[in-house]
């Protein structure tokens, strides 16, 4: 690598660095700590979803509230994006879900109508029941939360992958940015069939034990994502930034840190890793592995032998989670 090369690289690190999607992932240890969290769940916080044993297998809980500017922004999208990235992470965790209950806010019935009309199509197009929630439409401003109920069998989690394995992104490229935000979207026009296929990849390749750990790529993007797995998992990460699948003529950097309406990282044994991708692969879904596992505290851009770090958990925790014992 060249002399440009190589700032380029730690220039697309500190970019990276900077992100406040990446940044925002602290906010996760402040709340848990307020709460006095212990962790005594099935995982402790900072995966996916709560996990909680349940007979032969798990019940997953995951919720997501939403930015008041992109309620107020995209309300429709709004309304489906709470569906939809809930049950991103029930699947990151190899679960399946069951339904779904929300709550909304809004300053009267016609405020609230786009959003509920985005939370209806999904839940009709996922095939995926809203059962219950809470509204208020005497509200001053919009506001959204949702929540769904799952199930696993057997549990990806954020605090399992080891060092030796191999690291996997695998992402659907067949959609576009929907402004203003960087949320690349690949969902509201696929049919039905392929949207709750695809879905049931990730419980397909836990209860296949095909790999330990995986997570959901949220805001912070592919390398926030990664942060998040590696400090929770006590490893760091390399990734090669070239090797993530990427669209065509759509800015790296800008890539780095995008919300996939369909996107994950796993952390797969070598052996494993072939058989992860070929399965997504064969539904037209990019994968591919884009760096590795290692032992140590950092998260970390490589490239032609080079390297440049992006976090450091020794020096400063993102989100206090850790694997314990």
């Amino acid at each position: 690598m060249s002399r440009m090369e190589a700032a380029l690289l730690e220039s697309l690190a500190a970019r990276l660095r900077q992100d406040r999607g990446l940044a925002g992932k602290a906010e996760i240890g402040r709340v848990a700590a307020r709460l006095g969290l212990s962790g005594a769940a099935a995982v402790p916080v900072g995966d996916d979803c709560a996990a909680i044993p349940d007979g032969d297998g798990f019940l997953l809980l995951a919720i997501e509230g939403f930015m008041n500017e992109f309620v107020a922004g995209d309300p429709w999208f709004a309304g489906w994006c709470g569906l939809m990235v809930n049950l991103s992470d029930i699947a990151a965790m190899g679960g399946r879900p069951i339904a779904v209950v929300d709550a909304i806010w809004a300053a009267g019935e016609d405020q609230a109508a786009p959003v509920l009309a985005g939370l209806r199509a999904a839940s009709e197009r996922f095939g995926m029941p809203v059962v219950g929630g809470h509204s208020n439409l005497r509200c001053d401003r919009g506001q959204l939360a949702v929540a769904v109920l799952g199930r696993a069998t057997r549990l990806l989690t954020s605090f399992d992958a080891r060092p030796g394995d191999r690291l996997i992104a695998a992402i659907d490229l067949r959609g576009r940015y929907r402004a203003p935000f960087d949320n690349w979207e690949a969902a509201t026009e696929a049919p039905a069939a392929r949207l709750r296929d695809d879905l049931a990849l990730l419980p397909a390749v836990a209860e296949a034990g095909l790999a330990r750990a995986a997570k959901d790529i949220s805001q912070g993007g592919v390398v926030g994502t990664a942060a998040m797995l590696a400090e929770c998992s006590g490893v760091a990460v390399a990734i090669a930034p070239d090797r993530v699948p990427r669209p065509d003529g759509v800015d790296l950097a800008r890539w780095l840190r995008s919300f996939p309406s369909f996107g994950y990282l796993l952390a797969t044994a070598p052996a494993q890793a072939a058989e992860v991708i070929a399965r997504f692969a064969a539904r037209d879904i990019a994968a591919a592995e884009i760096g590795a596992v290692t032992p140590g505290t950092t998260v970390s851009l490589c490239a032609a032998g080079r390297s440049a770090t992006i976090w450091d958990f020794a020096a400063c925790p993102l989100t206090g989670a850790g694997r314990r014992g």
